[in-house]
């Protein structure tokens, strides 16, 4: 696992960001368990306090519980993971149409565009 950070976010909500990206995709499952702050912090070459900070703030958001002497897991409500991602695809899918608006294309310039694009594949 590797990661770049940029300086316009803070890391921590950087490394939160990664840590949901990872449970939308199903790198980490409902029910799996999170590797250790240390461990993270390692290979994120991060902070230990700047990683608790990130799980800490998944953990307040309901993607992952903290099982005291196990350590912290994905949480197994799979209803959850399903929202989080269907907002993060609309916010992507938001995001997109807005830039393409600001380069002047009509929604069905837009749509065409995504027609080629998938033809092309």
């Amino acid at each position: 696992m590797s990661f770049n950070f940029n300086d316009d976010t803070p890391i921590y909500l950087q490394i939160a960001e990664m840590i949901k990206n990872q449970i939308i995709s199903g790198i980490y499952k409902a029910g799996d368990k999170i590797p250790p702050i240390r461990e993270l912090s390692a290979v994120l070459k991060a902070n230990p306090n700047t990683v608790q900070k990130a799980l800490n703030q998944l953990e307040e958001e309901g993607l992952i519980t903290t099982w005291r002497t196990n350590g912290k897991f994905v949480t197994d409500n799979e209803e959850v993971i399903l929202t989080l991602k269907k907002s993060t695809v609309k916010k992507a899918v938001d995001e997109f149409f807005s830039s393409m608006k600001e380069l002047g294309l009509t929604d069905s310039e837009i749509m065409e565009a995504i027609v080629n694009y998938k033809e092309q594949k």
